[in-house]
């Protein structure tokens, strides 16, 4: 069940990140961020009062808190990183991130078996080629890859902290309302701080554009927030290493999704990273 919620991980992450991709191009990335998580927010707030969440809380909450104060702060460090260095630089650098739940479930004690050692190594270097990493141009600046690495370790620490937020699902609905409520709050008073300095916040046609865009918004949220409780479940069901590993695979999701929808051509180091990944998939889910 870790490889099954895993790979469902990945596929939700994918397909949120290329939906979150696709509404940058008309709003701020900011705007994306914190409109998306505050639609989820709203939809898990009635989750959690209709399956009586609240009386799961508790200490575990923590993790949860941390995690939404976590997310919003690497979302902020991955997009100035990207508006400042090349893409294809920046986005493999930040799968590395997925050292800290690996370090992580190392330091409670996981030791996955031979194989699967592999696999995480096949896996990495499939997720990092998959990006499409830039090998050719202008030296990159020190300040674009302290971002990028501060944005992996942000997204890494969120997989770690989420995997210890819930002991159940009814706790786990409660959790990942508890860190979007918390993400909305931090991303919500940065996008109030952009707007005070004069940056743009919203679309060229004002309010309407956003109320006309609020289900496509709500549905990015909502798949984020998916992916969330899918990693929860399978680092809580197997090794968390696997777990996030296999999650991890979303840049290859993200790439096959621009692939079919927007006709856009993976470049060959792209196509290879996407079977080194696969393969790797393959050696974790059987090892």
């Amino acid at each position: 069940m870790t490889a099954a919620f895993a790979l469902a991980t990945s596929l939700l992450w994918g397909l949120a990140d290329f939906g979150g991709g696709l509404l940058t191009r008309r709003f701020p990335a900011l705007t994306v961020v914190v409109l998306s998580q505050a639609a989820a927010a709203v939809v898990l707030g009635v989750i959690v009062v209709a399956t009586g969440g609240w009386s799961e809380a508790g200490p575990r909450l923590w993790f949860a808190v941390a995690a939404g104060v976590a997310g919003p702060g690497a979302m902020l460090c991955f997009y100035r990183a990207l508006s400042l260095g090349p893409m294809g630089v920046v986005s493999p650098l930040a799968t590395v991130g997925v050292a800290v739940p690996v370090g992580v479930g190392l330091v409670l004690g996981e030791r996955p078996v031979p194989l699967q050692c592999v696999g995480i190594l096949v896996a990495v270097i499939g997720i990092a080629l998959a990006g499409g990493p830039q090998l050719r141009g202008a030296p990159v600046q020190r300040k674009t890859i302290t971002l990028t690495l501060a944005s992996a370790a942000g997204f890494g620490a969120v997989m770690a902290l989420i995997s210890q937020a819930s002991a159940n699902v009814t706790g786990l609905f409660l959790a990942l309302f508890v860190q979007r409520l918390v993400s909305v709050t931090f991303g919500g008073a940065a996008l109030a701080v952009s707007a005070r300095r004069g940056a743009r916040t919203l679309p060229p046609d004002g309010l309407g554009a956003v109320w006309r865009t609020l289900p496509a918004l709500a549905c990015v949220g909502l798949t984020d927030v998916a992916a969330n409780g899918t990693y929860a479940m399978a680092a809580r069901s197997g090794p968390v290493a696997v777990a996030a590993v296999l999650a991890s695979l979303y840049p290859v999701v993200t790439a096959l999704a621009a692939r079919g929808i927007l006709k856009e051509r993976l470049r060959l180091v792209q196509a290879a990273g996407a079977a080194l990944a696969l393969a790797g998939s393959v050696l974790l889910a059987t090892g």
